[in-house]
């Protein structure tokens, strides 16, 4: 007997299905043109509220505001089964693949921002439930903000071993590094231990961080899952061993262990480049979708935005994983970091992590680079 899958793809589309197809959106229900849900400053308003068992299958969102910062003061939650906190905590921009108030146009496999500019967003990760769905978006601005949107989903059975989608905002705006203690001393701390290097060795590359101490953490989370990406904003904000803020080893610890399960090379290679790449672009599971170096005039300065989805390779988890990544080698620079995590697992979830006020959420920009 031949196992089908119980997901929707290409290859499997001429099979029937039980589930029956739903959907919630902003559209007027009178049949005017004013299809936009008007959310007032402060306003907390409930984008879907779904009952029964279900999967959640894509949403896609629109906004305007007269705050430029709209897309970090705008929050994103998303409520399974009666659940008190939420699952998924997020800035509405962050969320849907590029933080630090921006937008480009992109796709990926599970998210996508669209044309014009990249303000069409679009996210494809199902989202099972198996009592009620409840999803908010609280605008945190002064000012008064229009909504669109479609949230797409089927009313089907869902297994009890059927994890629950979560996704998860961070961010350390100034990562201190070590070279800005140490500057010159650390090419001599090289030399007197007697390492031979280039001339155009840099400085710290021969400091050793075997266990993570200092990385910048994308994600803890506790209970049975998987991992299945990120997007990652890293803001060059001060002139540092040449600006390229690369290098940082990811390192992924599972299940307690004390040094890394899963060790990275670098930055660069986490998330499928190479070589300090400056060329915007995406891919199904992998991209680099804002590069600001050509715009400063200086290599790698300024806002850099990128991605890296584990559709084919999800990084399992039995009781805890922590996602982290150096930055730069050995935590040597000092950058504004920034980013979403994205993953699957049983309930209940940690409730500890809290999204930062919106004072710590506001991005720098461009012109903030020195």
């Amino acid at each position: 007997m031949i196992i089908l899958p119980e997901g929707n793809a290409l290859d499997t589309l001429f099979l029937l299905r039980d589930s029956k197809t739903r959907r919630i959106s902003s559209g007027d229900p009178k049949g005017s043109n004013d299809d936009a849900a008007h959310i007032a400053a402060s306003e907390t308003y409930t984008v879907a509220q779904i009952e029964g068992s279900g999967i959640i299958r894509h949403i896609w969102c629109t906004l305007s505001s007269k705050d430029e910062d709209i897309l970090s003061r705008a929050v994103l939650r998303m409520y399974w089964d009666g659940e008190e906190t939420p699952s998924v905590e997020v800035p509405v921009g962050d969320f849907f693949g590029i933080g630090m108030g921006l937008t480009r146009n992109f796709v990926s496999e599970p998210l996508s921002m669209c044309p014009q500019d990249g303000r069409g967003f679009n996210c494809y990760f199902p989202m099972p439930f198996q009592k009620n769905a409840r999803i908010t978006l609280h605008n945190e601005s002064p000012m008064p903000m229009n909504f669109f949107y479609y949230v797409d989903y089927e009313l089907t059975p869902v297994e009890s071993d059927y994890a629950r989608f979560h996704a998860q905002w961070r961010r350390e705006p100034d990562t201190d590094g070590i070279a800005r203690k140490l500057g010159s001393a650390l090419r001599e701390r090289s030399a007197r231990a007697g390492i031979d290097r280039p001339e155009d060795w840099p400085a710290g590359w021969d400091i050793e961080n075997p266990d993570g101490v200092g990385n910048y953490t994308l994600l803890e989370a506790t209970g049975r899952g998987h991992y299945v990406g990120c997007n990652l904003n890293i803001f060059n904000f001060e002139k540092q061993v040449n600006d390229w803020y690369g290098e940082g080893d990811d390192m992924i610890f599972i299940d307690g262990d004390p040094h890394p399960t899963l060790q990275g090379t670098g930055t660069e290679d986490y998330f499928n480049t190479a070589y300090c790449p400056r060329q915007e672009y995406s891919a199904p599971w992998h991209g680099l979708t804002v590069y600001s170096g050509n715009e400063l005039g200086r290599p790698w300065m300024g806002a850099n935005s990128m991605y890296r989805f584990h559709i084919k390779d999800p990084i399992r988890f039995d009781r805890s994983i922590r996602v982290t990544i150096e930055h730069g080698h050995a935590n040597k620079l000092s950058n504004d970091y920034s980013s979403t995590a994205y993953w699957y697992q049983q309930e209940p979830h940690d409730p500890a992590y809290r999204l930062p006020s919106v004072d710590a959420r506001l991005p720098r920009r461009n012109s903030d680079a020195k």
